[in-house]
């Protein structure tokens, strides 16, 4: 693990970027929100919590690299300051996955406080914590996976693809939200919905844009993440887009986002 030391430990805000629908950006918004956030000075742990691993793939994090992973922390084989992993992006690690995380949803129901499994390995970590934020990238579902993170987590973070049946998949999701700040976890909140794949050309991204805002107000995030063939185009070598190339529209979107996510977070601090 990098040196990434701080004079005076505070333990990090812990942002779950959730949807249980595929396909809406979720390890896109992970990754370049991460990234972007790194380059807003701040210190960053990506936990890859999707068997696919692609949040790992987008880091140029090759699997024979992924010794110690996710599936390891979860089962409790290895601590988080083992299995975190340098990225390329200064300040910026990764405890990536690997498609053994696929078996932990069967392994974790047999476990003891097997929603609590990520929450007490953090809780172990934070002492020594170099991190000012923790972002996990959960699966597209609402398994145990997802439930240990929503568990663990602070707050959620939404990516919404602008398509006809968004507003139907987020209402489940905050109902789900609802029923994890109920039973496991009282503290958790919603940071914010960030809307993805906007098409200006599209008549219906404005529409779907539209009724989001009108449904949630404020909770939704003024920026706006376009479809952006560079975003396409940055997994495919191992780079998040503000890497690959950081002139591009979707590299500009992400550096947005993070600025109104961290002033989000300052208003969040000073309300406490």
């Amino acid at each position: 693990m990098s040196d990434l030391t701080s004079s005076a430990v505070v333990a990090p805000r812990i942002l779950a970027v959730v949807n249980q629908k595929g396909g809406v950006g979720k390890t896109t918004t992970a990754v370049n929100l991460a990234t972007a956030m790194a380059a807003c000075r701040k210190r960053v742990l990506v936990i890859d919590l999707d068997p696919q691993g692609n949040a790992s793939t987008g880091f140029g994090i090759p699997r024979k690299a992924r010794d110690a992973d996710s599936y390891a922390v979860l089962i409790g084989e290895a601590s988080i300051a083992a299995a975190a992993i340098a990225t390329a992006v200064p300040g910026l690690e990764i405890v990536p996955a690997s498609p053994d995380l696929s078996g932990a949803e069967i392994e974790l129901v047999a476990m003891e406080h097997r929603e609590f499994r990520l929450r007490e390995a953090v809780v172990r970590h934070v002492a020594a914590s170099p991190y000012d934020y923790i972002l996990i990238d959960c699966p597209p579902s609402l398994g145990l996976l997802t439930l240990n993170a929503l568990v663990a987590a602070d707050a959620v973070l939404v990516p919404l693809q602008c398509e006809f049946y968004a507003l139907e998949g987020l209402s489940q999701l905050i109902r789900t939200v609802e029923r994890v700040r109920k039973a496991l976890n009282p503290g958790l909140e919603i940071q914010g919905v960030v809307l993805t794949m906007f098409d200006r050309r599209n008549n219906l991204s404005e529409q779907v844009a539209a009724d989001v805002r009108g449904h949630f107000g404020d909770v939704v995030y003024r920026t706006v993440i376009p479809r952006n063939v560079r975003i396409s185009e940055a997994p495919s070598y191992g780079k998040p887009v503000i890497v690959y190339d950081t002139a591009c529209t979707g590299s500009r979107a992400y550096l947005d986002l993070a600025r109104e996510v961290l002033q989000r977070e300052r208003t969040l601090a000073d309300a406490a």
